[in-house]
C-alpha cells in the first residue's frame, strides 16, 4: 500500500489534535490497509518510512491507538468515490525536451488548460538531461568519485532555480522543502553506494526516478496556479510491473487497476499530473519501465482509464516515412495502423517503443504523435486499421522504411541439415545460451541453410557457440560451414496494404537493383506487414533513399554533376533553372545540381546549387577543379539515390572516365562524341558494361543536337528492321553553289575548290557560318571567333575545319548500326592551314589564327577580282571560299539537268563502310530543300526501302543542343520511375 503526501498530512493532524477521540478515530479509519504499510520494504519511499515513524511516535505519546488499527485516515466522501473510466479521459505524455525549462513547463500547462476533456491525465518525464545526470551520480558513487556530491548539488540547483521561476509563496516553500528532503535522502543512499562500491538495480531505479517526481510536482503547482484543480500522482503507488527478462517489465493490469481505484478514492481530481518511467514491483520495491518508459507509462494509464486518446508530445511533427536525418524527402505520415507502427518501431524507427503500442491496442485507444513546438502540425494518428483507411487511391502500399545498423549475418549451411528434425531448435538454442538477440531469420525451403541476423557485437559469441554445438557435424561434413558476414544493415519496408497489392516486392528489389545495391538476405512473413533485406552497411543510406524515392514517398530525385559550364553547359543550367519547379510539381522529378566543374574551377554543394545565381557562386565560392573529387562528391551524397554526370565538353580525357563512372553506378549523359567515336575496343567495353548494369548511358545529342536520331535508329533495330543505308546533312547546310559554267581560278583558289569538293563532305554548320560571313573587310579569324562564341563550332574549331566532327558522327551511326569501324577508316582531309595543325591547344590555335588573316583576305580579293561572276551567276562571293548569301539556291546544271550539291555523311550497311562526300541531288530531293540551320537524316531500311524514313530539324546551336541533353535527363528520370 502506498501513501500520498496529503493522506500522511491528514493522518498526522488528526493524531495530534486534542479534539480527536479514540472513537472518532476508529470511525474514520478504514481497517483494510494499514497493516500492509507496516510491512513496507526498507526501499520504499521516504514518505512511507516517514509516515511509519511518525505514526509510532504519536502512538507512544498518546496511547490512544491500539496495535490493531490497520488503516489510514480518509475522508468519508472520498471513501465512497469510484473512478469513472472511458471517453471522458484524455491522456497526454510530455517528454524531457517538452519540460526542459521553466518556459517549456509553462507551455505544457497551457496545453493542459486548453484541453476541453472532462478528465485529463498528464504523464511527464524528468527535465531534459536529468535522468542522465542521475545515472551519472550512481556511476560516480560506485567509482568512489567524491565529485558525486557536487553533482547532487547541481541537480538540486537546477530544480530549485526552475521552481523559483514557476511558483511562489507557500507552493514554493512546500516544493523546496520536499526537494531538500529528497536530496538529503539521495545523498545518504549515494553514500552507501560509495562505501559499497556497488549499486543494486533497485537502488539505481530509486535514485533515477526522482527527476519525474520533481517535474510532476512543479507542473501540478503551475496548473493549480492557473486556476485548475490538480493533483500529482507518484505512479509507484499505482503501476505494478513484473520483470519479464531481457531487461523489460510487464504491467500487472489487475493489480494496477485495483491500486488506481484506491488512489482515486483519496484524490478524486479530474486533472492528474503523473510521473512517467517509474513503477513498483508487487513487493512495493521501486523500479522503472526501462527504455522509453514514459511513453509506456502513458499507454498503460490510457488503458487503465479506457481513455479516448493518448497524445505523445515530442519535438517532431509526427512519424516520418523514413528517418529524416537520412532521407531529406521523408514525409509525415498522417495515419498508421497499430501493426505498422509496431513494425517500424521494431526495426529502429524513432516512433514509439513496440511495447508502448500493446496496452492501447488492447482497448483500441488511438495514439496521437504531436509536436509541442509546432502546434499547427497535424501529427500522426496510430489507430485501428478500419480507422486508418485513406481514401486517396494513389496512396503507397508501403507506409515507411526503417533500418537497423551494426548487424552481422550468421549462415549455418550443410547438406546434413535437410530433413533432420530439431536442427533449427539446436541452432537457436545455442544462440539463446549466449544471450544473443536474433533480429531476422531466413531459411531456404530446401533446408540446406539457415541464415539469421544478430547485433554485430554479439556475433563472435554466437559463432563460437554454434561451432561448439555442431563440432561433430562440422567435423563429419554434415555441416559445411558456420559463416559470419559482418558490416551489415537491415532495411525494412512496412505497410499493411502490401498484402493486398501485387508487385510491391518487385518494385522494392527493382529500386535496389537500379541503385546498384546487392541484397545479402531476404525475409518476409505471410502477413506481409514488412519485407526485410540485409545489405552492406555502407550501402544502407543509399538503399534507404532509393526505395523511399521509388515508392513515391519522395520525388524521383537525381543528383547531377555538370561538367563543362561553357556555352552548351551554361545553356543547359539555365534551362534546368527555368523548368525545375514545373518538373517537381507536375511530374515528381527533382533534379538537383550538386556540382559544376570546368577545367580550372569547380563548385560543390551538399544540398543543391541555386541555379538562379550559379555563375556568381562559381566565382565567389569555387575551388580548384579536381574531377575525381567532383565525382566522389556528387555520387557520394547519400541523401539522393541516383547520380548522373552530364559531360558538356568535347574532352577525350573526360570521356575516358565514362567506363569507371558506369561501373560505380553513375549514369552518364553527354553530347561529347569522343567516347563513341574513339578506339573500337574501348567503345565495345563501354557498351557491354552499359548492357550488363542498371546504369544508363545516353548520348542523343552527339549526332543531331536535339533531333531524335539515335533513338530513331535504335527503335528501328530493336523492332527487327534492317538498316541498309543512312545518309544525312548534319548540323547546318554548308555552302550552296549556283554554277552553269566553269570559271578559271588562280592556283590557291583551285586548291581550295578541290578541298571544298573533296572534304567539305563533313556538312558542317560551322563552315557554312564561317564562309557565309567571310565578306567585305572582316578578318577571317574574327569570323571563326564569332562562330565559336555563338556555339556553331565544337569547343575545338579545328574539329569542324578539318572535317573530323562529322566523321565522328558517321562513326557513331555506323557503330550503332552494328558496323565495326574505326575513325581512321573514313578518309578526311584537313582544311586547317598546315602551320597550325601542330598547335598544342585550342588556345594556341586561336591565338595564331590572326597570322593568316592577311593571306586569307588577299585570296578572297583575288577570287572576287577573277571575273564578273557576281553579276553573271548571281554569286556574292567566290565559289571556293563560299562567300555566298544563304539566299542563293546553289544550283548547277549538268547535261541540262538542274542539280544541288550537298555535303553528306553516308553509312552503307550493306558494304559495311562509312564515308563523307559531296553528292548532287535533284532539286526535288528532300536534301535539296533545306533552309536555315536544318539537318536532315534519311534511314533506308528493309521496311523503309521505297521511301526513306526522314528526320529533319535544327541541328546546331547552344539552345537545341542543351535541349537534347535535357531530353536525355528526362528520359533517365523516366527510367528511374518518374510518372509519365
Amino acid at each position: 500500500m502506498a501513501f500520498s503526501a496529503a493522506s500522511i498530512s491528514n493522518t498526522s493532524r488528526a493524531l495530534s489534535s486534542p479534539s480527536t477521540t479514540f472513537s472518532q478515530l476508529n470511525n474514520k479509519i478504514s481497517p483494510s490497509h494499514f497493516s500492509s504499510s507496516l510491512s513496507l520494504s526498507p526501499c520504499s519511499s521516504p514518505l512511507r518510512r516517514g509516515f511509519v515513524s511518525q505514526w509510532g511516535r504519536m502512538e507512544s505519546l498518546r496511547g490512544h491507538v491500539s496495535s490493531s488499527v490497520k488503516a489510514v485516515l480518509v475522508d468519508e466522501s472520498k471513501e465512497k468515490f469510484k473512478v469513472l473510466k472511458g471517453d471522458m479521459w484524455s491522456v497526454h505524455k510530455f517528454g524531457g525536451t517538452c519540460v526542459g525549462s521553466s518556459e517549456r513547463i509553462k507551455n505544457v500547462a497551457d496545453i493542459i488548460l486548453k484541453d476541453s476533456s472532462e478528465g485529463r491525465l498528464v504523464v511527464v518525464s524528468a527535465m531534459s538531461k536529468v535522468t542522465d545526470m542521475m545515472y551519472d551520480l550512481i556511476n560516480k558513487a560506485q567509482s568512489r568519485d567524491d565529485s558525486y556530491l557536487s553533482a547532487v548539488d547541481a541537480v538540486f540547483e537546477k530544480h530549485r532555480l526552475t521552481a523559483m521561476d514557476l511558483i511562489d509563496g507557500d507552493d514554493l516553500a512546500s516544493f523546496l522543502s520536499r526537494l531538500h528532503h529528497d536530496i538529503n535522502n539521495l545523498k545518504a543512499m549515494l553514500r552507501a553506494i560509495y562505501i559499497a562500491g556497488h549499486a543494486t538495480e533497485s537502488f539505481s531505479d530509486f535514485v533515477v526516478g526522482h527527476g519525474e517526481l520533481w517535474t510532476a510536482q512543479m507542473l501540478s503547482y503551475v496548473v493549480r496556479k492557473n486556476g485548475l484543480d490538480c493533483e500529482w500522482m507518484d505512479t509507484r503507488e499505482v503501476l505494478i510491473v513484473n520483470p519479464s527478462g531481457s531487461n523489460q517489465v510487464d504491467p500487472d493490469f489487475v493489480e494496477s487497476e485495483k491500486r488506481l481505484e484506491e488512489w482515486f478514492s483519496r484524490h478524486p481530481s479530474k486533472t492528474i499530473v503523473a510521473t512517467g518511467f517509474i513503477a513498483s514491483t508487487p513487493q512495493n520495491i521501486p523500479t522503472t519501465l526501462k527504455r522509453d518508459g514514459s511513453d509506456f507509462s502513458a499507454a498503460i494509464m490510457g488503458a487503465l482509464l479506457r481513455a479516448r486518446q493518448v497524445t505523445i508530445w515530442t519535438d517532431v511533427d509526427g512519424v516520418y516515412s523514413a528517418d529524416p536525418r537520412k532521407v531529406s524527402e521523408a514525409v509525415i505520415l498522417r495515419t498508421l495502423s497499430y501493426q505498422e507502427a509496431w513494425e517500424m518501431s521494431y526495426f529502429g524507427a524513432n516512433v514509439l517503443h513496440p511495447r508502448t503500442i500493446l496496452p492501447v491496442m488492447r482497448y483500441d485507444i488511438p495514439i496521437m504523435i504531436r509536436n509541442i513546438f509546432n502546434l499547427s502540425a497535424p501529427g500522426t494518428m496510430i489507430c485501428r486499421p478500419s480507422e486508418n483507411e485513406d481514401s486517396h487511391k494513389l496512396e503507397s502500399p508501403v507506409k515507411g522504411f526503417a533500418t537497423i545498423d551494426n548487424v552481422a549475418l550468421v549462415n549455418v549451411e550443410g547438406t546434413g541439415m535437410a530433413g533432420v528434425p530439431g536442427t533449427a531448435s539446436a541452432i537457436f538454442g545455442a544462440v539463446k545460451d549466449v544471450g544473443a538477440n536474433v533480429i531476422m531469420i531466413s531459411q531456404a525451403s530446401s533446408e540446406h541453410s539457415v541464415c539469421f541476423a544478430v547485433p554485430e557485437k554479439e556475433v563472435t559469441a554466437v559463432a563460437e557457440a554454434l561451432k561448439s554445438r555442431f563440432h561433430e557435424a562440422l567435423k563429419a561434413g554434415r555441416l559445411s560451414q558456420v559463416a559470419v558476414i559482418r558490416n551489415c544493415s537491415i532495411l525494412a519496408a512496412v505497410g499493411q496494404k502490401m498484402a493486398s497489392t501485387p508487385g510491391v516486392s518487385a518494385t522494392l528489389f527493382n529500386a535496389l537493383a537500379k541503385a546498384n545495391i546487392n541484397v545479402r538476405a531476404i525475409a518476409q512473413g505471410c502477413s506481409e506487414y514488412n519485407i526485410t533485406v540485409v545489405i552492406k552497411r555502407e550501402d544502407c543510406i543509399r538503399a534507404l533513399r532509393a526505395v523511399h524515392s521509388r515508392f513515391y514517398l519522395s520525388k524521383t530525385t537525381i543528383a547531377m554533376g555538370i561538367i563543362g559550364p561553357g556555352l552548351i553547359g551554361a545553356t543547359l543550367l539555365d534551362q534546368l533553372r527555368d523548368q525545375a519547379a514545373f518538373l517537381k510539381e507536375d511530374f515528381n522529378i527533382d533534379l538537383r545540381v550538386m556540382g559544376i566543374t570546368g577545367s580550372r574551377t569547380m563548385l560543390l554543394s551538399d544540398v543543391e546549387i541555386d541555379l538562379s545565381k550559379w555563375r556568381e557562386l562559381v566565382k565567389d565560392k569555387g575551388e580548384v577543379a579536381d574531377l575525381e573529387k567532383f565525382t566522389q562528391h556528387v555520387h557520394g551524397n547519400n541523401f539522393i539515390p541516383n547520380t548522373v554526370l552530364v559531360d558538356c565538353t568535347a574532352d577525350s580525357s573526360v570521356a575516358s572516365c565514362y567506363h569507371d563512372w558506369l561501373r560505380r553506378g553513375i549514369h552518364v549523359i553527354t553530347p561529347n562524341k569522343k567516347a563513341n567515336s574513339g578506339p573500337l575496343d574501348q567503345y565495345s567495353k563501354l557498351r557491354a558494361l552499359q548492357r550488363q548494369s542498371y546504369t544508363h548511358y545516353f548520348y542523343e545529342a552527339t549526332v543531331g543536337a536535339g533531333l531524335p536520331i539515335i533513338s530513331t535508329l535504335r527503335g528501328l533495330l530493336e523492332t527487327g528492321d534492317k538498316i541498309l543505308r543512312i545518309e544525312g546533312i548534319f548540323r547546318r547546310v554548308l555552302i550552296f553553289f549556283q554554277v552553269s559554267e566553269i570559271v578559271m581560278l588562280n592556283n590557291f583558289t583551285v586548291h581550295l575548290l578541290k578541298q571544298v569538293f573533296s572534304q567539305f563532305c563533313c556538312h558542317s554548320g560551322t563552315l557554312s557560318y564561317i564562309f557565309n560571313n567571310f565578306i567585305g573587310t572582316r578578318a577571317f579569324s574574327d569570323v571563326v571567333v564569332e562562330a565559336k562564341q555563338a556555339g556553331y563550332t565544337e569547343p575545338d574549331p579545328r574539329d569542324d575545319l578539318s572535317g573530323t566532327d562529322v566523321a565522328r558522327k558517321v562513326i557513331i551511326l555506323a557503330r550503332e548500326s552494328g558496323l565495326k569501324l574505326e575513325l581512321s577508316d573514313i578518309p578526311v582531309q584537313s582544311l586547317v592551314p598546315q602551320p597550325l595543325r601542330a598547335s598544342a591547344s585550342v588556345e594556341e590555335y586561336m591565338q595564331r589564327l590572326p597570322q593568316f588573316d592577311s593571306e586569307m583576305a588577299r585570296e578572297r580579293q583575288e577570287a572576287e577580282d577573277a571575273g564578273d561572276v557576281n553579276d553573271r551567276y548571281g554569286l556574292i562571293g567566290h565559289l571556293a571560299l563560299g562567300v555566298l548569301s544563304t539566299n542563293c539556291n546553289a544550283k548547277w546544271s549538268l547535261a541540262g539537268q538542274v542539280y544541288v550539291l550537298r555535303y553528306v555523311g553516308v553509312v552503307d550497311a550493306v558494304s559495311e563502310e562509312g564515308r563523307v562526300e559531296l553528292r548532287r541531288y535533284k532539286k526535288d530531293h528532300p536534301f535539296a530543300q533545306l533552309s536555315g540551320s536544318d539537318n536532315i537524316i534519311a534511314f533506308t531500311t528493309t521496311r523503309y526501302k521505297e521511301q526513306p524514313l526522314i528526320v529533319r530539324g535544327p541541328g546546331a546551336g547552344a539552345q537545341v543542343t542543351a535541349g537534347g541533353i535535357f531530353s536525355d535527363i528526362l528520359r533517365l528520370a523516366s527510367y528511374l520511375g518518374a510518372p509519365s
